[in-house]
């Protein structure tokens, strides 16, 4: 045999062998990569809230290249909203996208990690106090006051929530006395200090309730959503700007035993899509909520007013005697509060202090804003 035998070059080589491998992998399908796959309910059955819950999602499948993927399920699919956070706990859904006020009845404390008083703070300062000011440490401690198998993820900043929709333009809080007004956690003891009748209702609720006469005012959370609703159908005077619900995030949820059992991979997925999905949202709502308002305006007639300052100053007012009184009653409530302070004190003075007047920009080059 001649020693002249032609080798095979190194690239024939591994082009050969990486077909072979193909070849294998395609013909034995068991050594494809397992998929974990994760049962989530939203407390949303549709509208602009459902679809910032599965944009988490997608970010969350599409991090993980397939191996983690999560079945987005909307409202009542499994259980009730009122439900839910018990039936992560107990394993019957895995996960829960959702808002903190949902489970207040279990603790008034819950309603601080969400739609809590107003300290000159909003909610991207509040989602810092969560990370950085030691709010994860003492959401934890009220999971494990409440014996709750749960581990939680706060997200997207959510502006201030319009005071809402009203059959007249409200000049002074006197008007308000006696309304029948849709809110809810602490905002509802807040505006039952004030005077109101508070009815507490989910969002696919509210718009049928005022047509009806059930209530004679509410507020969901944002131009979008209450578009979406048809607020415009049953009133023309939307007031913007409240304390009543000046902070909220989303909060996503899984069962604890389940989400430590999973890979330090995906664990760190529904993390960090947790915080790209917050800013993503806070990119989103720049663009959707300022349309709608104008299409609310231009489109349906709504008149659009700033709540006045002194029906602002009330809302404070009633914050103080509703928080004194259940810190009084509840150490945890009033050391959740203290910490929230300190960080507010603290990081507030900062940036009311470095901010420039935006308004005057504002009116500079396009006059009154209303």
């Amino acid at each position: 045999m001649s020693n002249d035998v032609k080798r095979p070059s190194r690239r024939k080589f591994l082009k050969g062998a990486a077909a072979g491998t193909t070849a294998a992998v395609a013909a034995v399908p068991y050594l494809a990569r397992a998929q974990t796959v994760l049962k989530v309910q939203a407390a949303w059955g549709g509208g602009i809230f459902l679809e910032f819950a599965q944009d988490y999602v997608n970010k969350v499948n599409e991090m993980s290249g397939g191996s983690l993927t999560i079945d987005l399920l909307s409202v009542d699919s499994v259980v009730k909203t009122a439900e839910m956070q018990t039936a992560v706990h107990k394993g019957v859904l895995d996960g829960a996208h959702l808002v903190t006020a949902y489970w207040y009845s279990k603790s008034p404390a819950a309603s601080l990690f969400g739609t809590g008083p107003c300290f000159g703070w909003n909610a991207n300062q509040l989602l810092g106090w969560m990370k950085y000011g030691g709010g994860y440490e003492l959401y934890y401690e009220l999971m494990e006051a409440l014996k709750l198998d749960l581990v939680g993820f706060f997200n997207s900043p959510m502006p201030a929530q319009p005071l809402g929709w009203f059959k007249e333009q409200i000049t002074e809080s006197a008007q308000m006395q006696g309304l029948k007004y849709r809110t809810v956690g602490l905002a509802a003891d807040v505006l039952q200090e004030m005077g109101l009748s508070v009815v507490q209702l989910p969002g696919g609720e509210i718009q049928p309730a005022m047509k009806s006469g059930l209530i004679d005012a509410a507020e969901f959370n944002n131009p979008t959503s209450d578009k979406d609703f048809g607020m415009q159908d049953v009133s023309k005077h939307y007031h913007l700007g409240s304390f009543h619900q000046s902070q909220e995030t989303f909060e996503i949820i899984y069962n604890k035993s389940l989400f430590e059992k999973l890979p330090e991979e995906h664990q760190k997925i529904l993390e960090y899509a947790s915080e790209a999905a917050s800013a993503d949202f806070s990119w989103k709502l720049q663009d959707r909520y300022s349309a709608d308002l104008i299409s609310l305006q231009e489109d349906h007639g709504v008149n659009v007013y700033r709540t006045p300052d002194s029906v602002m100053q009330d809302q404070l007012a009633a914050w103080d005697i509703v928080t004194d009184r259940i810190a009084s009653e509840d150490p945890y409530f009033a050391k959740v509060m203290e910490s929230q302070k300190a960080w507010s004190k603290r990081v507030v003075r900062y940036e009311l202090l470095n901010a420039p007047n935006y308004g005057g920009a504002y009116e500079h080059y396009f006059g009154s804003m209303t």
